[in-house]
């Protein structure tokens, strides 16, 4: 395998974790502790 697509591989790689992690952060099991900045200040 040439060093470019070990590289191009890898950099996938990385985003796609990034993203991964991102989406179980953001509606996963650790979404309960993020606040809602708009319904703290509704009038």
């Amino acid at each position: 395998m040439e060093t470019a697509y070990a590289l191009n591989i890898s950099i996938c790689a990385a985003i796609v974790g990034i993203t991964g992690f991102a989406i179980y952060t953001a509606f996963g099991p650790p979404s309960a502790n993020l606040d809602d900045p708009f319904e703290d200040h509704e009038d």
